[in-house]
């Protein structure tokens, strides 16, 4: 069965994800804001919530429609053939309702009004007047923008971010979603050097890790599709891990460090490591930022730096100086960081090559990249 599928994304990564979706061999339909939609069918709805590295959720479109008065909410959530997707003791709610530049506007009211149009049409399908909802749970998502929304079924449930190894986080943590984006893009591969100076509770090392291994996010952790019987057979989700499991590749060598000042996170990320099953890949040292050296050529920083408003703009002046004189004695590498911190490039002391506006969380931020020179190629063994 075709089923019209949307992933949602941090902004301004769409063409991460595309390219992520691509890869996996899915059609790709819309590209919009913060979000991919593509097609596939019930395995596919396994394999994106799996295997993808930048997605924060995999959604079945269910319709969309034009809606400027509760009353056309009501009526328009009437007519959806809920019982396709809902069974007689399923449970079900608005999980969540965005709305932008539309008439309708207060969430809790639009979540009140579509829970009652889908009991009206489930009682009048079913022939019952109080649901157990003692079943499967199937939270639904509404986006109305311009007055225009579109309905989905929610299959991951906890955000895919959730990996299921980072039990604990430090200060101000990226989402690894986000690491793990900001290292597809770069041209970072497993046989390369890859050091994050500001490590924090192991993030960044440890999607690298994932990357180089080819470890599926979602291997272990569960969804909330898992329970639908009577829309994903079991057998679909059984193939999908098993794909997963046949992916992984235990690469010969690599070279991923993480550096932090503080021994407390450290122990966070060496134990975040070994959850995530890549600990022998990662080395984990206690390192200020200033005695960052490295003997080996082409080797690419990857890393969050402190910023916010919390910290003191002279401190962060100072991290991001001896940052950059740390980085300019690295021969040939290549540097990315992610960072709020306007004086970032100034007193990093050279302005990136690139530059790409993204989001962590709500907070805007830039990527800064400093690419540097490509390794000479390996020449061929006679």
């Amino acid at each position: 069965m075709n089923i019209q599928l949307t992933a949602p994304c941090h902004f301004g990564l769409e063409a991460v994800l595309k390219r992520e979706l691509k890869d996996l061999g899915f059609e790709i339909t819309e590209v919009n804001d913060g979000r991919v939609s593509f097609s596939g069918n019930e395995k596919d709805v396994c394999r994106a919530n799996i295997l993808l590295r930048t997605a924060d959720r995999i959604l079945i479109d269910v319709t969309e429609f034009d809606a400027r008065t509760f009353d056309e909410l009501f009526e328009q959530t009437k007519r959806i053939p809920w019982e396709r997707y809902i069974p007689k003791d399923g449970r079900f709610w608005i999980k969540k309702a965005s709305t932008v530049t539309s008439a309708l506007h207060a969430a809790p009211s639009i979540q009140s009004i579509m829970k009652k149009a889908m009991v009206a049409r489930l009682q009048d399908v079913y022939g019952i007047s109080q649901f157990p909802e003692t079943g499967a749970p199937y939270p639904v998502r509404i986006l109305i923008k311009k007055n225009h929304a579109r309905v989905y079924l929610d299959t991951s449930g906890d955000p895919l971010h959730k990996r299921g190894y980072r039990t604990t986080a430090g200060d101000a943590p990226i989402s690894e979603t986000l690491a793990a984006a900001l290292i597809l893009l770069t041209p970072y591969h497993a046989d390369r050097i890859l050091v994050d100076p500001f490590c924090g509770s192991g993030t960044i090392p440890i999607e690298a890790a994932m990357i180089a291994a080819d470890i599926a996010p979602g291997m272990h952790r569960t969804f909330t599709a898992q329970a639908w019987k009577n829309l994903i057979p079991a057998a679909a989700w059984k193939e999908a891990f098993a794909e997963a499991e046949a992916r992984i590749r235990h690469p010969e060598k690599t070279d991923i460090q993480g550096y932090d000042v503080d021994d407390k996170v450290l122990a966070i990320a060496r134990s975040n490591a070994e959850a995530a099953g890549v600990a022998d890949m990662i080395h984990f040292q206690k390192r200020d930022v200033g005695d960052l050296r490295h003997a080996k050529k082409y080797g690419f920083v990857i890393t969050n730096p402190p910023y916010g408003e919390r910290l003191n703009p002279e401190d962060l002046r100072d991290i991001y100086s001896k940052f950059g004189k740390a980085c300019a004695g690295l021969d040939d590498w290549s540097v990315y960081m992610i960072t709020a911190f306007k004086d970032a490039e100034r007193c990093f002391g050279h302005k990136a090559d690139r530059k790409r506006k993204v989001y962590n969380g709500m907070i805007r931020a830039d990527y800064l990249q400093f690419p540097g020179p490509k390794p000479p190629r390996r020449k061929r063994e006679s």
